[in-house]
Formats: structure tokens, sequence, C-alpha cells
């Protein structure tokens, strides 16, 4: 060994553990694997530095006639065994890191905390040549002392455990305790943190979640149930709206196919009856977003089979009004026209139907009519590098082949029925004086067709290719080595 690091031990002893100290500060977490490399590196170094000079950590401290050294090397022999203790609690760590992930944190700590009680009782024992037996007598007599002060926080602790050990959750995971809600955050010895969809966080102690009833939504991973519930009016025929909800089950995509989702009578009263919906989506990010469309759709839906929400039953359609003039009240593109207007508009349209399979307006066709959809679901189909595939689904008042009556240019979608369908169809010869005197409803249509285009456009061009950063790992993989 150098001549500085034999003539000064203590001192290079010292600055090893500064350094450990410095470089484990200062190494950021994505370079784990290099501040355990370092760990490791420096205590042995400091080992062979202790051992090298007679300071062996089995055995009592020498120096025994000079008090100052001996203190020291004491001390220093001491901190080899808490040194080792968290070396190996920190490549432990590393190993069950890559094993259990961060949902077995709390039992890396309750590890490292019998190695480290494991290393003072070794300390005690051959540094400090205590007796320990007594030492372990002693502290077993104040550990009754604790337990019993602690009775709840010691509950949460072996709670935690179980917890840990059984996994009825982990990070990440959608979960619910005793009717609490929210993403789990957090699992510490205490208690478990979850991130509410208030944004709020709640701390539920570990005892409580382990004996509470909790409901993990994350599980299975690929697959999170929804459900939307509805009243409708008690004298409507219950076939008509089952169908009418199955047809807007159909016209929500993000809806799993298996397991179907299903429709269902709930409750019957004399102020309305209760209908629920049930599927499943394939992520939790989307019940939001599924359940606002599962209810428009419905909504659409019923309205075109002519039924009301209890809650929009009193702003129905007279019963008297034709088909196509009701349909006119509920688009949104031409409900803005004058009730005169409308009765004419209505009176040249004519009612089409379709199969489920049947091509409605095919791509690459000029269309010179607009259809209006009064029920049933559409399929909209695009074309990406000689495939076909479904780009989306449309419902009750929705429009198809506006590009050709504003543009003259040729569809750039199929528009096929996914189910029995019925659409009211109108001439180009009907709908041009009406664009040309109502600029806000010709506005209205341009808007739609410049937002079909631009989505349709997003969806069938190709993605840009971003070249994979091959490390050296995976050239000598390509290699065979």
């Amino acid at each position: 060994m150098p001549s500085f690091i034999a003539e000064n031990p203590m001192v290079c002893a010292l600055a090893l553990i500064l350094i450990d100290i410095a470089v484990w500060r200062l190494i950021t977490p994505t370079l784990a694997n290099w501040k355990l490399a370092a760990r490791l590196v420096i205590f042995a170094v400091f080992s062979a530095v202790l051992f090298n000079d007679g300071m062996n950590p089995m055995q009592a401290a020498p120096y025994v006639d000079d008090t100052a050294r001996h203190l020291a090397a004491t001390a220093l022999q001491i901190g080899w065994w808490l040194f080792a203790a968290r070396t190996l609690t920190v490549l432990l760590g590393a190993v069950m890191m890559q094993r259990v992930g961060h949902t077995g944190r709390l039992l890396q700590d309750l590890m490292g905390a019998v190695i480290f009680l494991i290393a003072i009782i070794a300390a005690m024992a051959y540094v400090l040549d205590l007796p320990v037996k007594g030492v372990l007598a002693t502290s077993g007599a104040v550990a009754i002392i604790v337990g019993l002060a602690l009775q709840s926080t010691l509950s949460d602790v072996f709670s935690g455990i179980v917890l840990n050990t059984t996994k009825p959750y982990q990070i990440d995971d959608w979960i619910s305790i005793d009717g609490t809600e929210g993403r789990v955050t957090d699992i510490d010895w205490r208690a478990t943190r979850l991130q509410t969809s208030q944004g709020s966080l709640a701390v539920i102690p570990n005892s409580l979640a382990a004996k509470a009833k909790i409901i993990n939504f994350s599980r299975p991973a690929d697959m999170f149930g929804l459900t939307v519930s509805l009243q409708v009016s008690p004298h409507a025929r219950p076939q008509t709206v089952i169908e009418a909800l199955e047809r807007a089950m159909q016209g929500c995509r993000p809806l799993l196919a298996k397991p179907a989702p299903s429709v269902a009578f709930k409750a019957s009263a004399s102020g309305g009856v209760e209908y629920e919906i049930s599927g499943f989506v394939p992520a939790m990010g989307l019940k939001r977003e599924v359940r606002n469309q599962l209810y428009d759709l419905a909504f659409r839906h019923l309205q075109a089979a002519g039924v009301g929400l209890l809650s929009a039953t009193e702003g129905s359609t007279p019963a008297t009004v034709s088909g196509a003039r009701a349909l006119l009240e509920r688009s949104s593109i031409f409900s803005t026209l004058r009730q005169e207007e409308k009765d004419t508009f209505s009176q040249n349209m004519t009612l089409h139907t379709y199969r489920a399979g049947d091509m409605i307006l095919p791509a690459g066709e000029v269309s010179d009519h607009l259809f209006i959809i009064e029920s049933g679901v559409v399929s909209v189909m695009l074309v990406k590098v000689g495939h076909t595939f479904e780009a989306g689904r449309m419902g009750p008042g929705e429009v198809i082949g506006e590009s050709g009556i504003l543009t003259d240019q040729a569809t750039l979608a199929d528009f096929t029925a996914k189910t029995f369908c019925t659409l009211y169809r109108i001439e180009n010869e009907y709908l041009k004086p009406c664009l040309d005197a109502r600029h806000d409803i010709g506005e209205a249509m341009k808007a739609l067709l410049d937002f079909r285009v631009h989505a349709a456009q997003a969806l069938t061009e190709d993605a840009p290719v971003v070249p994979v950063k091959k490390g050296f790992l995976q050239w000598l993989r390509s290699r065979g080595l």
C-alpha cells in the first residue's frame, strides 16, 4: 500500500467514509448501478485499510496504551459494522427492486432494520466486548414496554408487512378502501396514500386497510368496468328502450367487445323505469370519457326511438310532428332554421333504410346529396397502407356527404351501416338555396368538413420512424455474443 496510507490509516479510513457520503449524494438516482458499484469499491478499500493496520472488527480495538488512538480505532471498527450493514442493505435493495419493484419497499426497510440490529449487536459483542446476553435481556424488556406504548403503530407496521406480502394492490393501482377511492401513490410503514379523483391526498392507516373491503379497479390490468344508469318514461315499451340502448353501445367504439357490454332493466316505479348499461374499457383513464360519451349516445338513440329521458321529457318534440321535422329539431346544424324553413325543408327529405353491412356512401364518390342519420349506427372506414380500418362511428343527428355538397370533392371514407339504419336524404337542389341564404349553416358544415378532413389525414398518414439508439449490450446481442 502507499506509504501515506500505511502511515495514516485512521485519517484515510475517515476520508473514505466522507468520500462515500459525498459520492452517494452527488451521483443521481438514475445511475443507481454506479452508486452501488462505488459503495462496494469504497467499502472494500475501507476494509483493507482497517485490516492492514490491525484494526480487526472481529476483535477489540488495538492501541490500548494510547487512549486517543484506542478510542479512534474503536469508533472506526464500529463504523465498519455499520458501513457493512448499510452496504448489504443497499445491495439487497437493488436485488429486490429488480424482482418485486417499489411494492417491496416496506419489506426492504424491515430487512434493513434487522441487518442494522445484527450489526449493532455484533459490534457490541466483538469490538466493545460486552456481554450480549445481558444486553439482549435488557433490550427485550425495553422492547416489551415500547411495544405496549406503541400498539397502534406496531399494528400499522405489521399490517403493512401483510399488505406488501399478499399484494392486494400496488403503486399506481386505482383502488377503493372502505369507500375511499383513488390511485395508490405510496405504501410505507404506517399508511397507504391515495390520490383521489379530486386531486386530494387520502392517508389510510395500514391496520384499517388490512381489515377493510378493498376493491382494486386496476386488475385485471387491461379491463375496467363502468356502468351508466338512465331513467325513462314508464310508458315506453321495454324492448324499444333496450334496442335503442344496444345501438348506443355499438356506437361507442372504446367499449371492449369482449366481455360484451350489456343493458338490463334495473328498477321500476310510478315515476319512471331505470335501465343500466354495463361495459368495459381497456384503460382506467378512459372511464370518465367513455361514460360521458355513452350517456350522450344513449340520449340520442332513445330520442331517435321516440323515448325521452325523464329529465328531457318536458322538452320532447310533439308526437304530431313528422320524423323528418323532428330530426331537424335535433340536428346541431339545422336546428337554427326558422319554423317555416324547417317545415319546407322536411317536405323535401326522403327516408332511406339500410341493413347492417350495407354501403351508404363509398369512398371516392362525389355526393350530390346529404344524409342525416335518424337512427342506427354508421361505421366510418378509412384505408392506410392498403389496410382498411374503422376510424369512427356515427349516430342519430350526424350528417354524411358534406364534402360533395360544399367543395365537389370525393368522400374520403366508406360509410357503411353497422346496425339497421334509417337516414333522411336531402338533394343538393333543395340544399343549395338554403346554404346560400343561411351563412351560419354553411359555416357550420364547413367547420365540420375541415375537422373530418384533418382527422382523416392524421389517421392515414404514416408516423415518422424514430431511430432506436443501440447501446453496447444491444451490439453484443446482435452479434450473438
